[in-house]
């Protein structure tokens, strides 16, 4: 097959996967593809699916259908959770090529110039335990902070959860060669790297003792990167020692996003998970106590089952009472091949929706008041690469969403910003320090 001159590539999900379709952008530009938008007639679709919800499957299909429609004749592959758990179902979509799995994608560009384009699907999935290798990943291009991939997989098997099926075994590089990756981000143009796995707090899969405390460690003398943010990482995994490190760095971020999934012990148990609701609040008070400024986001589920009104409240006011700054509310839904879909006393469709508008409306309090403390106060503001009417958008070291009115020199520049007032859409407007010039 002659190779073709315009690819798009889609994400959906997570960071992680941002990092691992930009760096498979990069594969197919260094065999003379040229990457384009979604809509610009690209003769390859490469769609990067997740599969945490049943809606990121009904997205995957949509964004097929969509494809065709701007080009008919154009090649499309799926790849991603989704490919790995459903590789024959995803293959009956029609308009697909071809599906890769987890242990396949990275080996897209050589399947594409091998297969010839036909009626029927090719797939490439092997089962879950041939997903051995850690291919290391980060995002360039696409944005003003590169998503750096440190780790891959999980083994902890949450009931809810198929993303050890979909990703396997936890692995990663050693810090050495994570390093030089950090290293190759350094010498772009881009500010802040966040580091981005499945589960990496679980760092130190590789050979010799090393673990997540070691790389933040190693990565906070790389010199080049101006910040570091630390993605979700789980409470159990969360030291002290990091906690202590992050609170005196001047390059890793006050911000931490750690999953709670429930404030109810009774379903935290159900759930499979690590800890129970006193180590996190003991994790969330040990942050605000060494940084007092710092931003901490939340995961957490509702309507999981036997999930009683006493539970979802429980919750509810154990998330009120934490000095937490927003939360990230998922509505449980059956996932095939877990042990969840197997529980009694499921909770219904209309009760899990209504506990997950109850817990946006407190995201929503809890992000003004964590914002309304910090007006009239100068923060240093990464300002992004893009306007949005009239406005560039950033976020402070804790994670405050800024605005300032567009000038092109500011683009992908960090500024002190004094922030003046904040709108109804919880974004903060801010007023740049004159004279003032951090970095550029």
């Amino acid at each position: 097959m002659n190779p073709t001159k315009k690819v798009a590539l889609y994400t959906l999900g997570c960071k992680l996967n941002f990092s691992e379709t930009s760096s498979i952008a990069r594969m197919f530009q260094e065999e003379g593809f040229a990457r384009v938008d979604f809509n610009d007639i690209p003769d390859v679709f490469v769609i990067n699916t997740c599969s945490v919800t049943e809606n990121a499957d009904k997205k995957c299909k949509q964004l097929v259908k969509k494809a065709k429609k701007i080009n008919p004749d154009a090649f499309v592959a799926i790849i991603g959770c989704y490919a790995q758990l459903k590789p024959e179902e995803i293959a009956q979509i029609h308009g697909v090529n071809m599906v890769l799995g987890a242990a396949e994608k990275f080996k897209i560009v050589d399947y594409f110039n091998q297969q010839e384009k036909s009626e029927i699907a090719q797939v490439h999935a092997s089962k879950i335990k041939e997903a051995k290798d850690f291919i290391p990943s980060y995002s360039h291009g696409d944005r003003t902070r590169s998503f750096l991939k440190i780790q891959d997989g999980c083994d902890y098997f949450c009931t809810f959860c198929t993303i050890p099926l979909a990703r396997g075994k936890s692995r990663n590089q050693s810090i050495a060669e994570t390093v030089k990756v950090a290293e190759e981000i350094a010498k772009t143009n881009i500010k802040e790297v966040v580091l981005t796995g499945v589960n990496i707090g679980d760092f130190g899969q590789g050979e010799g003792n090393e673990d997540f405390f070691q790389l933040v460690q190693a990565l906070d003398k790389v010199d080049g990167i101006n910040r570091y943010r630390i993605s979700s990482i789980e409470p159990n995994l969360l030291s002290n020692d990091i906690i202590d490190f992050v609170s005196e760095s001047d390059k890793f971020m006050p911000h931490f996003h750690i999953p709670l999934q429930s404030g109810s012990n009774k379903i935290l148990k159900m759930m499979r998970r690590k800890y129970l609701k006193e180590l996190y609040s003991e994790r969330v008070y040990r942050i605000k106590e060494k940084m007092p400024h710092a931003c901490i986001g939340v995961d957490v589920i509702v309507g999981f089952p036997d999930e009683t009104d006493e539970d979802f409240l429980e919750t509810y006011n154990f998330l009120n009472e934490l000095p937490i700054s927003y939360l990230h509310v998922f509505t449980y839904s059956e996932r095939q091949n877990t042990t969840a879909i197997k529980l009694d006393n499921p909770v219904p469709k209309e009760v899990r929706s209504e506990r997950s508008k109850m817990l946006h409306i407190l995201s929503e309090k809890k992000k003004r008041y964590f914002y309304e403390q910090f007006l009239g106060k100068s923060f240093n503001v990464l300002l992004e690469a893009e306007q949005h009417e009239g406005f560039l958008n950033g976020f402070t070291e804790n994670y405050i969403k800024v605005k300032v009115p567009y000038e092109t020199a500011l683009e992908n520049t960090i500024q002190q910003i004094n922030i003046s007032t904040i709108d109804s859409e919880n974004v903060a407007e801010g007023e740049l320090i004159l004279n003032y010039k951090l970095e550029v």
